[in-house]
């Protein structure tokens, strides 16, 4: 069993009383803007083990019936046809899938907001798609001097003119396809709104990192920076927070630069601030849920070194990425560490320089390492994986799952009839003969079924996997790395 170092059902009972507790201090309502992964925060579940993906939304399901979601999208992303690169699709179509994958879990979602609009026609046509399919749609404005420009944004010309976009539940998640969608402005936008209607409503934001009651230096918060090192965010000492309370909080560069202008524009819209500091506007409650920190810390350090090999992979397949990697390398030092703390990279380089072959290593959930090389029939990933498997089940490593009889017939399929230039089996392939044989042997049986157990095991490869390979260590639950060398 993977160390666990988190308690989640600590956190799902927690954070959801904390937002209670915050919809209570205004006249019941509270637009609460979501950034990150909702679905799949699979780098809180890394660095925090025992945090599952979807935590965020199993704490929501807990609210589900005071809660409205608005879905936010720029009218400019829209327009140049702007691309999640997870998923490859629009923002636009992101939307859509958004809408689904609430309404999938019993979520109410209210209307979709189009930000930043000024007459473009693409904006106009995904207006009339959404009102053909039954969605409520509201466009926001741009307004000149925004943020700055607080007299006229906080203003029957600024705000104002904005669409008031009704909600009907207390809570209201405001989220959206990706950063600069204008969450926070449509959240501020309607205070003002609801203000000029009598209503005090109140704003906060959830945001799970950095965690404002860790140390500024903790590994948890030195790995939220690598993770956003391509962003240039930078972890600060809350200064507007210590003045108020004397209180060390750490939050990061953005919110600390933005707050004084978010304070003039709170003044605006209510005549004081109900929030003395940046950090007084979240509402996270993850730091009080670490159950193990050793264990969270261990799991951070990974992470960093793992966005580490991440950029340099980006960097040598052609990315202008150097300033990432370099700020990933000044981590390591404010961290401690180098590629050598992770074991598992340790085992697979000392692997090839004993064979003189690409090499590959896993680390299992008990600490112990299993390392295998390439081969003329098998890539080091799908050699790795049979001996993994092998291990778990017990069986002796000197037997061959796959007979090489099978294997030379898929090799010249491959090369002869697919026109590919690798011969060696990948990790799919490898898993679909296993499959095949699994019906009538026992072994090729019994190792299948020790795949669930790769969930949270680490990886290293001497050299780039392929994508095919890539995405079946994710779908394992496997954190991979790879040094940052291209197959020849």
């Amino acid at each position: 069993m993977m160390k666990i170092g988190f308690d989640n059902d600590k956190y799902l009972k927690i954070q959801s009383e904390h937002i209670k507790e915050r919809i209570a201090q205004f006249d019941g309502k509270l637009y609460m803007e979501m950034g990150g992964k909702l679905f799949d925060d699979h780098h809180a579940s890394r660095v925090l083990p025992g945090f599952k993906p979807d935590s965020k939304l199993r704490m929501l399901g807990q609210l589900k019936e005071s809660i409205e979601i608005i879905i936010v999208v720029s009218a400019e992303d829209i327009e140049r046809n702007k691309i999640r690169a997870d998923l490859g699709i629009t923002y636009d179509e992101d939307v859509l899938r958004l809408r689904d994958e609430f309404m999938k879990r019993d979520f109410m979602v209210g209307s979709v907001v189009i930000t930043h609009y000024n007459g473009q026609r693409t904006a106009d046509q995904f207006r009339h798609r959404l009102e053909r399919m039954g969605i409520k749609s509201y466009i926001h404005y741009p307004i000149d001097g925004y943020p700055h420009n607080v007299e006229l944004i906080a203003s029957d010309d600024g705000f104002g003119k904005n669409d008031y976009v009704e909600t009907t539940r207390e809570l209201v998640i405001v989220t959206a396809p990706g950063p600069g969608s204008g969450k926070m402005a449509t959240c501020l936008s309607q205070l003002y709104n609801e203000n000029k209607r009598g209503i005090r409503a109140g704003y906060a934001k959830f945001e799970t990192f950095p965690v404002w009651n860790l140390p500024l230096k903790h590994p948890v918060n030195i790995a939220y920076e690598a993770a956003t090192a391509d962003l240039d965010d930078v972890n600060m000492i809350d200064p507007f927070h210590l003045e108020a309370y004397d209180k060390i909080a750490v939050n990061y560069n953005r919110d600390i630069e933005i707050f004084p202008v978010l304070n003039a524009l709170f003044e605006g819209i209510y005549g004081d601030n109900p929030y003395k500091s940046p950090t007084d506007m979240g509402v996270n409650m993850v730091g009080f849920c670490i159950s193990d920190d050793e264990v969270c810390c261990q799991a951070s350090r990974d992470e960093i070194i793992r966005r580490y090999y991440t950029a340099t992979n980006k960097l040598v397949d052609g990315a202008d990425n150097e300033n990432e990697v370099n700020k990933i390398l000044l981590l390591f030092n404010q961290a401690k560490i180098t590629t050598a703390t992770r074991r598992v990279t340790v085992a697979a380089n000392e692997r090839k320089q004993q064979t003189g072959h690409t090499s590959a290593a896993m680390e299992l959930a008990d600490g112990k390492i299993i390392t295998a090389k390439s081969s003329p029939l098998l890539g080091c990933s799908a050699a790795l994986l049979l001996n993994v498997t092998k291990e778990l089940a017990g069986i002796d490593h000197d037997v061959k799952l796959i007979p090489q009889s099978m294997i030379e017939p898929i090799q010249k399929t491959k090369i002869e009839y697919l026109g590919g230039k690798n011969p060696r089996l990948h990790t799919d392939e490898v898993l679909v003969a296993i499959s095949v044989l699994s019906q009538h042997d026992d072994n090729c049986r019994r190792a299948l079924e020790q795949l669930p157990l790769l969930r949270g095991c680490q990886v290293h490869s001497t050299v780039m996997l392929s994508e095919v390979d890539r995405k079946i260590f994710k779908k394992l639950g496997c954190g991979l790395t790879c040094d940052p060398v291209k197959k020849k």
